[in-house]
């Protein structure tokens, strides 16, 4: 069950991300053609307003179609009615006519020339896969010709489109944290909310609903426990707690060091709801610092450094699994993390991700001219190789993590 929540709630994420792109572009006048939750084959599927809505069989993801990502070229011609032509040879005069327009960037001519080839092609004797392909093709044409095309935008346009998919995710993770801070806790009390099993804690007899008044023999607040406990070093601690009105003793127990080099003994305190204002300046805290943390992360991974960091998709739903586990604020935070995460990594400077999109908007922006395809393909090959290494090694990872 928990495995299912946590593919529900990577699929939640998925989704506010293909929705800030969806939104973004509607304001901006760039209208969508599509937008699925999920991927093809459709399962459920309506039209309103001229943008198709479907729901995807495969649920691990979702897309936003907007029309005209790339000015179009001769190249598309051929990949759309290439074997429509193979077998209509009578095709051959508007489909060259079609591609010198698009060669000498007359635009005019080229929506009559699909045109024309759209009334033609019910004519002719074509197959259903070469028909279905080159009708998809002339309607991908057709948008690519239109006034509300990507590429005819402003470069301020087409950069707060991309990068509106990876700001709804920070900003769903900004409004989730501040909740979580309300509503769980974002300020530490001294009483005892759960005990990990297994744990130094547990062994000497530590329970949830205690209330901690002393380590070592010194007094503490809310904000030295945790300092205490991780300045032990690993000696061995008293704890003196407040059971049902009753003083007592417990320990002692030896901290034990954890993977990020800090000892803890192995409970979680309660915490203490804060105010709006006080929960959405720690959320911002929480956020920044998650985003210098990828952005470490990232670098070391230039430098060779922290391939055991990397996870797959598999992985994210392992750990947001065990999270959901151990109860739903866990779960939320994880999933807050993860927003980020899915937004930070959107944004490196690689096609086809939205960092590279945004780098290429600007670079044609500065330029005043459009990049030649041919160089658009080769950078996404290449991006594409580095994305697919990266999901390679999170998935080995994952794989070693799990067995």
């Amino acid at each position: 069950m928990t495995i299912f929540v946590a593919i529900v709630g990577l699929g939640l994420l998925i989704f506010v991300h293909e929705l800030g792109h969806f939104v973004a572009s509607l304001a901006l006048r760039m209208r969508p053609r599509k937008f699925y939750i999920g991927f093809p084959p459709a399962v459920l599927k309506t039209k309103r307003n001229g943008i198709e809505y479907g729901l995807g069989a495969i649920p691990l993801g979702g897309f936003v179609k907007i029309p005209g990502m790339h000015r179009p070229a001769p190249a598309d011609v051929d990949h759309a009615l290439g074997r429509a032509l193979e077998e209509a040879p009578g095709l051959a005069g508007p489909v060259d006519r079609l591609r010198g327009a698009l060669a000498a960037g007359d635009h005019d001519t080229a929506r009559d020339a699909v045109e024309v080839l759209r009334g033609l092609l019910p004519q002719k004797h074509v197959s259903p896969g070469p028909l279905a392909a080159a009708e998809k093709g002339l309607t991908d044409l057709e948008d690519a010709l239109g006034p509300d095309a990507y590429w005819r935008a402003a470069t301020w346009k087409r950069v707060i489109a991309i990068a509106a998919g990876p700001a709804a995710n920070v900003a769903f993770a900004f409004v989730l944290f501040t909740v979580l801070f309300m509503v769980s806790g974002g300020r530490a009390t001294t009483v005892v909310e759960e005990v990990a099993p297994d744990a130094p804690a547990a062994a000497i007899g530590l329970r949830a609903g205690d209330r901690i008044v002393e380590i070592g023999g010194t007094r503490v607040g809310p904000r030295d426990i945790s300092r205490t406990i991780s300045g032990s070093d690993g000696r061995p601690l008293t704890l003196v707690v407040m059971r049902e009105g009753t003083r007592v003793a417990l320990g002692p127990a030896a901290a034990r060091r954890s993977d990020d080099g800090v000892y803890r003994l192995g409970f979680v305190l309660r915490g203490e709801g804060l105010s709006l204002p006080a929960a959405a300046g720690e959320s911002g805290r929480v956020t920044a610092l998650v985003t210098r943390d990828v952005g470490v992360a990232v670098g070391r991974l230039v430098t060779g450094d922290g391939r055991k960091d990397i996870a797959s998709p598999v992985g994210i739903v392992q750990g947001s699994s065990d999270a959901a586990e151990r109860g739903a604020d866990s779960f939320l935070w994880v999933l807050g993390l993860i927003s980020l995460s899915i937004a930070l990594l959107n944004l490196l400077p690689l096609l086809p991700l939205d960092g590279g999109h945004i780098v290429f908007a600007l670079l044609e922006g500065a330029r005043g001219r459009a990049v030649r395809r041919e160089i658009y393909e080769r950078v996404s090959f290449v991006g594409l190789g580095l994305v697919l290494l990266l999901f390679f090694i999170g998935l080995s990872n994952d794989i070693n993590r799990l067995s």
